[in-house]
């Protein structure tokens, strides 16, 4: 599938830890102790464990001290260059990051990330994407933030799973994300918030199907630009001490998004989203993990295309390992998802992953689903920083219609 990414190199890998106040005592567990599994409580030792850094310390520096990096600082920080290849964009450089961090020196609440990615290729492809996830003290507060900017050539397909390679319609934007949510404890682990959301696209261009008949996008009657601007509340129940790397816990959201003209908005529409994620360690004393994920939009009134439910449209463009992000699009989608994480080596440096997903979309001429969209695959798990649990995950999917490709991530998929 001509839009699928393959991994061509990583250029260079930067992990590092750096502290922005004193150092945490001994008797304070580092960040990757308090990623716990809930239902034994047992806290994973990270000064045993191996990472990245070590290993380029041990080459580059054979007389560092063993315990040089048992404990963190108060920020951790990953980051990844890697140049890639995409066979509708061409050759690509991107610079991808995260942070892991606490709130308060306590250390009780849970792991607090920012993630940023910086991407540019052959094709005038650019993005800047920031997300975050913060937990105030004691997890009383929790605030959401999701902020883009993209030049973005890519390709449409049409409504629905049913679509086909004969309907690739290459499309062109700008677009301006700028989504904001606060959440407050209402319960143990249970949450509730309110937010605005606000999508912008514009400058759009599109050729027209490969096979010369009307796309669904002139179909549906998208304009050369679009506003969405609207309200959302959020009802969540969040267990996981780490989301970088969940090894217990679970995780389930409910979003109502409402958009208004008077906001902004081209026209008023609606949005439900589910989001649901359970992680089982299936050893008190191991890393292995079954993890499960299940996701489902339904949307009324007139969505701009572009804002429609899409292959890969979460928050950190993850689903449909298999398929190009947008490969499949519609007003309503289900989603499911399963991967098994193992260990590979006892130190923790390396790891691996088998995964399969299903997707399924509405199409233009009904609301019905119809299809299934199928995707499987397996991938490497490299640890970047012990400290805050992050892997460098290198993935290959493969889906229907001759679909496949590698995926990269910084932090587990889901």
């Amino acid at each position: 599938m001509k839009t699928c990414k393959y991994l061509l190199c990583i250029i260079a890998v930067l992990s590092f830890s750096r502290a922005f106040c004193q150092q945490v005592p001994l008797t304070t567990a580092p960040l990757q102790q308090t990623s716990v599994n809930r239902s034994n409580g047992a806290p994973v030792d990270s000064s045993k464990q191996k990472d990245i850094i070590d290993v380029i310390e041990k080459i580059f520096d054979k007389s560092i001290s063993p315990t040089k990096r048992q404990l963190p600082g108060k920020a951790n920080f990953s980051v990844i260059p890697y140049g890639g290849y995409t066979l509708s964009t061409g050759f690509t450089v991107d610079i991808t990051g995260n942070v892991g961090f606490f709130t308060s020196t306590s250390h009780q609440q849970n792991l607090s990330i920012i993630a940023a990615d910086l991407g540019y290729d052959s094709k005038i492809q650019k993005l800047f994407r920031t997300r975050s996830e913060i937990w105030g003290s004691d997890n009383h507060y929790k605030f959401v933030s999701d902020l883009r900017y993209e030049i973005y050539p890519t390709d449409t397909y049409g409504l629905g799973t049913l679509t086909t390679l004969a309907k690739d319609n290459d499309i062109d934007y700008r677009y301006v994300r700028l989504y904001e949510t606060v959440l407050r404890k209402i319960g143990s682990n249970y949450y509730a918030g309110v937010g605005y959301n606000f999508d912008y696209h514009y400058d759009i261009t599109a050729t027209g199907d490969a096979d010369r008949s009307v796309s669904d996008f002139i179909k549906y009657g998208q304009p050369t630009s679009s506003r969405s601007s609207g309200i959302n509340f959020d009802f969540l129940y969040d267990s996981r001490r780490n989301p970088l790397n969940p090894l217990g816990g679970a995780f389930a959201s409910v979003i109502y998004r409402n958009n208004f003209i008077f906001l902004g908005s081209d026209a008023n529409w609606q949005q439900l989203q589910f989001d649901f994620r359970k992680y089982i360690r299936l050893s008190p004393n191991s890393n292995n993990v079954l993890a499960l994920w299940s996701m489902a939009a339904f949307t009324s009134g007139y969505a701009p295309y572009l804002d429609l439910p899409a292959t890969g449209g979460d928050m950190y463009n993850n689903s449909g390992r298999g398929y190009a992000i947008g490969r499949f699009r519609g007003k309503d989608e289900l989603y499911l998802e399963g991967e098994y994480r193992f260990g590979i080596t006892r130190n923790g440096l390396l790891g691996a992953v088998i995964f399969a997903n299903g997707e399924s979309f509405s199409g233009l001429q009904n609301n019905g689903f119809a299809g299934v969209a199928p995707a499987a695959g397996t991938g490497m798990r490299i640890k970047l920083n012990k400290h805050s649990n992050s892997n460098i995950c290198i993935d290959y999917g493969v889906g229907t219609g001759g679909s496949h490709g590698f995926f990269v991530n910084l932090g587990e998929v889901f």
